[in-house]
């Protein structure tokens, strides 16, 4: 099956980055849009098919970015358009909470059946992935009957109020749009790059400061969640240090609190397991879903242990849109080729071919501090050389560069020092290695 807008997959340059009908478009832009929008690079898509975006005037851009983690089995994935297309013509809404339909029902069983652990679970849709944060939220407070909830340094879990509250970083995030919901608490996270401790004995001495922490600043007996992302998003693709994960989700149990896997941006096969949480075993009580769900429609989920999710009173949970039929027959396409097309392992060697290059990158620039990641979600963290100092003026010229060559890289980390890379993963390995010589020209022209 073809996808009506499939687009050969090279890297194809015919004006400069931005081109003249992007220009003008971006003026119709500002005009017409809030000023509080960002934009990763300054050109018009009209088409884009897997791994290739085109531009209005024609540029086709190597994506690494994925819509930020979206787009896991490609842009207008042949799966998902038949199903949306079908879907569409059947059924685009009642509100399941007033007439359901089975879309809905088959995501959910379809979750249930994936996520980590054979206890019964079952699932909540909504639509982003903060909304998903804010239910799961809800959910353990319900179930718990207690108020406190434990997130993370670096953390990012989304832009409404209750998950400004738990994102860890201020600007752009939270500046000015305060007050924000209380009872959040913020634990330090073992980031070893910047740990100032011995790395030998990282994981235990992060633990036992959490720990502490929290006996002395909350009580134990008041906590409702414990939130982690499994592998740190926004904050800078920060991979916690082996045992770090069980040893909270142990924590956690010994001490009724829920815990809760955002995975919003590390599911989905993106990490080279279908999910994160899985590297290390680690059955959360609660998962939040979104992203790389429905190959680019809008759909979250709650999913977790059944006594929990069924604690709630009925209509206690909800949305008008939540789960809507055609964002449902967009996950079940995605989930189905993410199994056909066996991209977990997919996600795994463009894993490897990944490292391999970004190392031999730092091997030959000090600016490079540090590759981390795993999978198809890994990242460089930029510094001065010789310090751990963060190198912004460095990571701008790099993805400036790397922009006007047609290659679309995005930017994260707290300190905005870090490259990270998401590429869908259907990227061809020809494609890939293009972007990735293009990297390491945009690296080389540094020192020129």
């Amino acid at each position: 099956m073809t996808a009506p807008t499939s687009l050969v997959q090279e890297r194809r340059l015919v004006t400069p980055i931005p081109g003249p009908k992007s220009v003008e478009a971006l003026k119709r832009r500002a005009a017409a849009t809030s000023a509080g929008l960002g934009i990763a690079i300054p050109v018009v898509i009209e088409r884009a098919h897997d791994a290739i975006l085109q531009d209005i005037d024609g540029n086709c851009i190597i994506d690494l970015g994925s819509g930020i983690g979206v787009t896991n089995v490609g842009n207008t994935n042949s799966r998902v358009v038949a199903r949306v297309i079908e879907q569409v013509q059947a059924l685009t809404h009642t509100c399941f909470t007033v007439a359901p339909y089975m879309g809905y029902i088959e995501v959910c069983e379809a979750l249930n059946e994936i996520t980590p652990g054979d206890h019964p679970k079952k699932s909540l849709l909504v639509n982003s992935g903060a909304e998903a944060v804010e239910n799961a939220i809800k959910i353990a407070r319900h179930y718990t009957k207690r108020p406190a909830v434990v997130v993370f340094e670096h953390a990012y879990h989304g832009r409404t109020n209750l998950t400004m509250a738990l994102t860890a970083k201020n600007l752009p995030y939270k500046e000015g749009f305060g007050p924000f919901a209380n009872e959040v608490y913020r634990m330090p996270l073992p980031y070893s790059y910047r740990w100032s401790g011995s790395l030998d004995t990282i994981t235990q001495d992060s633990l036992d400061e959490i720990t502490s922490k929290i006996e002395k600043e909350i009580g134990a007996h008041n906590v409702a969640a414990i939130l982690i992302e499994p592998i740190l998003g926004e904050g800078g693709f920060i991979v916690p240090p082996k045992g770090f994960m069980p040893g909270l989700a142990d924590y956690a149990k010994e001490n009724g609190i829920v815990f809760i896997a955002d995975e919003v941006q590390s599911g989905f096969a993106r990490t080279g397991d279908l999910f994160a949480v899985n590297e290390e075993g680690v059955v959360p009580d609660l998962m939040t879903l979104a992203k790389g769900i429905a190959g680019g429609l809008p759909l979250a989920a709650v999913t977790g242990r059944a006594e929990i999710m069924d604690s709630v009173h009925a209509g206690g949970l909800g949305g008008t849109y939540g789960g809507n039929p055609v964002a449902c027959a967009a996950a079940l396409g995605a989930i189905e080729s993410i199994e056909q097309d066996r991209l977990v392992e997919r996600a795994a060697h463009i894993g490897q071919i990944l490292n391999e290059s970004l190392n031999a990158l730092a091997a030959t620039y000090p600016v490079i501090g540090e590759v981390r990641g795993r999978g198809a979600m890994q990242a460089v963290e930029l510094v001065y050389p010789g310090t751990k100092e963060p190198n912004v003026e460095a990571v701008n010229a790099v993805v400036k560069y790397c922009q006007s060559q047609g290659v679309l890289i995005l930017t994260a980390g707290t300190y905005n020092n870090v490259i990270r890379f998401l590429p869908p993963l259907v990227i061809t390995d020809a494609l890939l290695l293009d972007a990735l010589g293009v990297l390491e020209l945009a690296f080389a022209s540094l020192d020129s």
